[in-house]
């Protein structure tokens, strides 16, 4: 019986291995979604062209050179010094993929499929030249990230027709050294791009589709607006009169009208191509040349002056419609575009403004979204005139249309506002000040629908008779009670994207609460052994944690406090990282665990800022010195657990020791627990803990 135990036994064991293993290796391949080729062409006998293809696998992308301090990792090419040549400019990279990203509130720059990089150097040695370095990137798909580094190598022939010279001076063929590289290797050449920063309302993240109904949806509130609407009749009866020929000439003004504003956005495309709206998402200039046009449109709906285009351009349109015909009819078009400006202008100038920082085709798709929408009621009212007896009568509610988009583009404008302010940090929206703003705008908004509050050009229209108005009056004081909790930190996550960051918020009651209760973090609980290396730097754990941010440090750690260590693969770019946090971690059951049953490690792979103490520096298998702790944990990641992907979570014991399979992105929370309850028990049935 006994022998039959011991067999039972073991071969339970060999099936917890195997699946220990099995999930293990599940988890740990190596990903190279980014494969290299490396080429050199020779321009000319003392100049050639390096180049860098990348081969990205569907689904995946990769970062550019170009991007903000605060955002994914920057592609750094480094080239080690040496002589025989010297490099021309800097490393030149194909037209990047723009796009807002909501986690990094920024545009972020990205290539897919296949991206060619291209250094140009001088020759400068009659002797073959060889040029080595390395390629450090990022590259993400849906559910994880993987920062990596491809070694390359050039051999190329002696320049036959150089000379050298009778002195040489100092060295100075070193490109110049970006912001964002603050430490390099004293032979290696950095060669990088200026770091920016970039934020929009769109930048190009809205599919295309969902921006022409956007657009669409605009042109369908410009038609209720009091220089619009009550042309509806007039130009009707127009061609009520003309006879048989009407509807057809009511066609022709309805498509004169679309290819009008249409012809107008692909101006602004040809004018404003992808290349001018990374400028215009990046610098402070546009970004408040927006901010004061969102301003000057809020006063022109709230009626304190007209925008309105010349007279003459206006009088030399209504001449020409006396031509008749065709001609007539466009040229009646183009007289309803110019007088309606006053209204419409506004809406159509903020569809361009979120435009132009996305894609060449959006101002073109936004300006036929916005033209058919606008174009419909007249060619439909054309049509079957009898619909003319159901319309709504003009009134006073046209202007409170006017006036409540005034409110909606004075918030907007607040967002251009934040895009400076938060990236040259002038610190006047913070984040409490941004909602102080919002808060009193859509209270006097709500206000305003209640009659309390009067604009120029309102009459004296019955308050709360109709019953939308009745909705939008609760949807708007909702949602201004909505916003006052942000004051005192609340995450708002609905509107998390339009607001400036958290880290901004000067009071945050739930984070003041956190650090004096002793019950938010888990140094109370006995989580830290000792103080933690790296606390006054950017790096850190969410939800008030408290844990460490050195592998070594948290291994010792597990040994003097009797309790397994979670070790998160982590990176300052790493969006489902972020994600993970948000909604998986800030669970409180999972919470609770992280808090009161591990020795918490945060390993940040992609820091490129921080350096280890001088006598932890060693070299690496490359035969490469490493001195940053980013580069030392990704090392980790790839040699001790076989993976480079980020998020990337394990349970280890004091001695680096796995106890369950590793756990990736997943936003099962169930699935999460279960991960981490699997780890203690693990543990304590290796350690006899009870």
């Amino acid at each position: 019986m006994k022998r039959v135990l011991i067999s039972a036994g073991n071969a339970m064991l060999f099936v917890l291995l195997l699946n220990l293993l099995t999930g293990f290796s599940a988890y740990s391949q190596l990903q190279e979604p980014v494969k290299w080729a490396f080429k050199a062409n020779r321009i000319n006998d003392t100049t050639a062209e390096l180049q860098f293809i990348a081969s990205i696998e569907p689904t995946w992308h990769m970062y550019s050179q170009e991007v903000p301090p605060d955002g994914p990792r920057a592609m750094i090419f480094t080239i080690d010094k040496s002589k025989g040549f010297q490099l021309v400019g800097k490393v030149k990279e194909p037209k990047p993929h723009v796009e807002y990203d909501d986690m990094f509130e920024m545009n972020v720059q990205f290539f897919v499929a296949e991206a060619i990089f291209v250094q140009k150097v001088k020759i400068q040695s009659n002797k073959p030249v060889k040029i080595t370095g390395e390629v450090e990137f990022q590259a993400c798909d849906d559910k994880s990230c993987i920062v990596d580094t491809k070694a390359f190598s050039f051999d190329l022939a002696g320049s036959k027709t150089y000379i050298a010279p009778l002195a040489v001076a100092a060295d100075t063929s070193s490109t110049k050294i970006a912001d964002t590289v603050l430490v390099a290797k004293k032979d290696t050449i950095p060669v990088t791009a200026e770091a920016n920063s970039s934020r929009s309302l769109d930048d190009g993240k809205t599919p295309l589709w969902l921006f022409f109904l956007i657009a669409f949806g605009a042109g369908l509130i410009a038609i209720i607006t009091p220089c619009v609407f009550p042309m509806i009749p007039m130009t009707v009866s127009y061609f009520m009169k003309s006879g048989s020929n009407g509807k057809v000439q009511a066609s022709i003004y309805g498509l004169s009208i679309i290819a009008i504003y249409t012809l107008f956005g692909t101006v602004i495309a040809v004018l404003f191509g992808a290349e001018f709206s990374n400028w215009i998402s990046t610098h402070w200039i546009p970004n408040i040349l927006f901010f004061l046009i969102f301003v000057i449109f809020a006063a022109s709906f709230f009626g304190y002056f007209e925008i309105t285009v010349p007279n003459w351009l206006v009088n030399k349109s209504v001449t020409n419609e006396d031509k008749g015909g065709t001609v007539g009819t466009l040229f009646m078009a183009l007289t309803l575009v110019l007088v309606s400006f006053s209204c419409t202008g506004p809406i159509v100038g903020t569809i361009l403004v979120e435009s132009v920082g996305g894609q060449v085709l959006r101002p073109i798709i936004g300006m036929l979204g916005f033209s058919l929408a606008f174009a419909i009621p007249f060619t439909l009212f054309a049509l079957f005139p009898q619909w003319l007896n159901k319309m709504p009568k003009s009134g006073g509610w046209l202007n409170s249309v006017k006036v409540v988009l005034g409110f909606v583009e004075l918030a907007f404008a607040l967002k251009f506002l934040n895009v400076p302010d938060q990236t040259y940090h002038w610190g006047i929206l913070d984040r409490e000040i941004y909602l102080g703003f919002w808060i009193v705008i859509f209270t006097m908004m709500g206000f305003y629908l209640l009659g309390k509050i009067k604009f120029p050009h309102d009459s004296d229209y019955p308050v709360v008779k109709s019953f939308p108005r009745l909705i939008l009056i609760i949807a708007t004081f909702t949602f201004v009670i909505y916003l006052i909790p942000g004051l005192w930190g609340a995450p708002l996550k609905g509107i998390s994207g339009w607001l400036p960051p958290m880290e901004t918020q000067d009071f945050d009651v739930t984070s003041i609460v956190r650090e004096n209760s002793g019950g938010g973090g888990n140094e109370s609980k006995g989580n830290i052994a000792e103080t933690p290396n790296y606390l006054n730097t950017a790096l850190k754990l969410p939800h008030g944690l408290k844990g460490y941010f050195d592998y070594d440090e948290a291994l010792k750690a597990s040994k003097a406090l009797k309790k397994p260590v979670f070790v998160d693969f982590t990176g300052h770019g790493c969006t489902n990282c972020r994600e993970m946090e948000n909604r998986v971690w800030s669970d409180p059951q999972v919470l609770k665990r992280l808090r009161e049953n591990f020795v918490l490690v945060a390993l940040y792979v992609d820091d490129k800022v921080i350096e280890m103490p001088l006598n932890q520096w060693y070299t690496n298998k490359a035969g490469r010195e490493v001195k940053l702790l980013g580069k030392k944990n990704t090392e980790i990641q790839i040699e001790k657990f076989g993976a480079n992907a980020q998020p990337f979570y394990v349970v280890l014991d004091g001695d680096g020791n796995s106890m369950v399979s590793p756990h990736a992105y997943d936003l099962d929370i169930a699935s999460y627990i279960k991960f981490l309850d699997d780890g203690l028990a693990a543990y304590n049935l290796k350690y006899g803990i009870k």
